[in-house]
C-alpha cells in the first residue's frame, strides 16, 4: 500500500501495489491521486504545501519531482547516500535541504492510533 495522507493522518490517496512494487516507481502515481476540498467553492486542490517522506523514500526522482511542482519537500538521506556524496568530493554537491522541525511530523502514519 502506498498512501499519501494530510497532517493528521487523514488519508488522500491510496496506491494498491503488490509487494515488490518500490515507492519510487508508484511516488508519481501516489501524487497525482491527491484530491482535498479547500474552504470556499472551486475545483479541489491537488498540491499539497509539502512533501514529508522517510528514508526509504530517498531518492532523486523523489526530491525532484515535487521540487518540479514548487512544492517543498523534507526527505531525510540515507547513510550510503551520505557516505557516496563525501566520497565524491566536492564535486558531489551540497546534502538537500532538510527542515528538521516538518521532519518530525514524518511519523504520521506510522504512528498506533490510540
Amino acid at each position: 500500500m502506498h498512501l499519501a495522507c494530510a497532517g493528521h493522518g487523514r488519508p488522500l490517496s491510496v496506491v494498491l501495489t503488490g509487494g515488490n512494487a518500490t515507492d519510487r516507481t508508484m511516488f508519481t502515481q501516489v501524487m497525482a491521486g491527491i484530491r482535498f476540498r479547500r474552504p470556499g467553492p472551486g475545483r479541489p486542490a491537488t498540491r499539497p504545501n509539502r512533501v514529508l517522506a522517510d528514508k526509504g523514500c530517498s531518492s532523486r526522482a523523489i526530491r525532484t519531482y515535487p521540487r518540479h511542482r514548487g512544492i517543498p519537500a523534507t526527505v531525510p538521506e540515507r547513510a550510503v547516500q551520505q557516505r557516496n556524496r563525501h566520497r565524491r568530493g566536492r564535486a558531489g554537491g551540497r546534502p538537500p535541504a532538510s527542515d528538521r522541525i516538518a521532519s518530525q511530523r514524518r511519523n504520521v502514519v506510522e504512528r498506533p492510533s490510540a
